[in-house]
């Protein structure tokens, strides 16, 4: 099977740790640090699955349910859930994991639309979701 009968990847995982720097006066993680993690791995699946060079459009409904902590694993997942003919849905979730313990907990969800880009920078097609 030739890597262009292979679908198109939907989902990107990636890992961070709260250090210090990331957090704020009472030792969880600064918004804007989830955000920007968020942000990245709506980025990352959305070029995996168009292929083309994206941009961030649109954040909605970002729910900081729990506090992640100083020390903390965050396990980051985002999957390409719907697309437009230039735009694709992005849901991210955020989930907090003791190294020590194993336990974890979802703590931050929400939705990012980016944009695909031809080489000029204008809205390029995107293959439908299948």
């Amino acid at each position: 099977m030739s890597d262009h009968a292979l679908p198109a990847p939907t989902e990107a995982r990636l890992q961070e740790m709260v250090f210090p720097d990331h957090a704020n006066h009472l030792g969880t993680l600064f918004g804007g640090q989830a955000l920007a993690w968020m942000d990245k791995a709506a980025f990352i699946a959305a070029s995996r699955y168009a292929r083309r060079t994206v941009v961030t459009a649109r954040s909605d409904q970002v729910d900081f349910r729990l506090p992640i902590r100083q020390g903390q694993l965050v396990d980051i997942t985002a999957t390409v859930v719907e697309v437009g003919r230039s735009s694709m849905q992005v849901d991210v979730a955020l989930v907090a994991e003791d190294l020590l313990t194993g336990h974890r907990v979802p703590c931050t969800r929400g939705r990012f639309t980016m944009i695909a880009l031809d080489a000029e920078g204008r809205p390029a097609s995107v293959q439908p979701l299948g």
